[in-house]
């Protein structure tokens, strides 16, 4: 990617931000990771953890007197730092807004008085809610259905208002259903991948919600991280772009691919039927295009498996008890 001086990423212990920032230390940069680890992990680290360019510090990115300093000399920022589960977002949201917008509006300001030349936010096509448009496009309906889908979406208000007041170059991406290796595992029900890998580990069944006919954009981590590498290569700014894969696959194709049994748990209230992104934008305007195929993805998380074998296993009464204010809150 084009040469920047130092390069920060928030998040970089992440499961997106480590495969992000191990691209960037393979390709020559010097990369600043500020992490509080309090879903990030330092294996997803593990492969670069001794190469000099890379500097690591464990912060609160809604600290801003403790970050600010470590954007001294930065010229790009990738910007992945927040709480992403979505299920707990329902019983913590003063949690979610302190990460994902105060942190947020922090790492903005740092960036703005460091005079950084790119900077890329990491959005969610959950701000779309249910849409009525499929495939949706940047321009659809914002429709937020729970707190952590509005905090991103204010997020990346703020980030695009720092651009049209104070002329940051921001670019904002809106990622859609990413997985691969090193998925995260933590003890919050969530990302269906990781459910259902430690379900096959543990010879027990896929909890399928519904009647598995619904579809997602799942979209594959390596084709996220060229995204934000071709983001930030652009010199453009100030816009959204939607990631995808260009397609969108049933819950039960999955369940083919990873091959189990199955039990079907309740659906839930306020999930869309379909998620898939209209990629006219970004395949226009940015040098990028998706090129991991979803069976070809499957696979990849099949032979990386061991990954979940320390995650909980999820059943039906597990999810239950879970998801209990996800019903009571949204089912109305």
């Amino acid at each position: 990617m084009k040469k920047y001086s130092n390069i920060v990423v928030t998040g970089g212990a992440g499961f997106i931000g480590g495969h992000l920032v191990e691209r960037l230390i393979k390709e020559g940069n010097r990369v600043t990771v500020i992490d509080n680890f309090a879903t990030g992990r330092p294996e997803n680290l593990a492969a670069i953890k001794d190469n000099k360019s890379l500097s690591v510090f464990n912060a609160d990115v809604a600290d801003f007197p403790k970050i600010k300093a470590y954007f001294e000399g930065v010229d790009c920022v990738f910007h992945l730092a927040a709480l992403a589960d979505i299920v707990p977002s329902i019983w913590r949201p003063l949690d979610y807004h302190r990460a994902n917008v105060d942190g947020t509006i922090a790492v903005l300001e740092a960036a703005r008085l460091a005079g950084v030349s790119k900077f890329v936010y990491t959005a969610s096509s959950s701000c779309y809610g249910i849409p009525d448009e499929i495939p949706t496009a940047e321009s659809a309906i914002i429709m937020p259905m729970y707190p952590y889908a509005v905090t991103k979406y204010l997020g990346e208000q703020y980030a695009l208002n720092w651009n049209k007041i104070y002329k940051l170059p921001v670019t904002s991406l809106r990622l859609f259903n990413v997985y691969g290796p090193r998925a995260r595992t933590t003890g919050t029900y969530g990302a269906v991948f990781g459910v259902f890998l430690a379900q096959k580990l543990a010879g027990k069944p896929f909890t399928v919600v519904g009647d598995g006919l619904q579809t997602r954009d799942f979209t594959f981590v390596s084709d996220i991280v060229s995204a934000f590498i071709a983001a930030a290569e652009s010199d453009i700014s100030g816009e959204i772009f939607n990631v995808g894969s260009g397609g969108t696959y049933s819950i039960n194709t999955l369940v083919e691919l990873l091959k189990g049994e199955v039990t079907h748990i309740k659906k839930r209230p306020g999930e869309p039927d379909c998620t898939f992104a209209n990629i006219d934008k970004i395949l226009k305007n940015l040098d990028w295009k998706p090129n991991v195929k979803f069976t070809d993805g499957v696979k990849i998380m099949l032979d990386n498996i061991e990954h979940w074998k320390t995650a909980p296993i999820w059943d039906e009464k597990s999810i239950s008890k879970e998801t209990a204010d996800w019903f009571k809150y949204l089912g109305k």
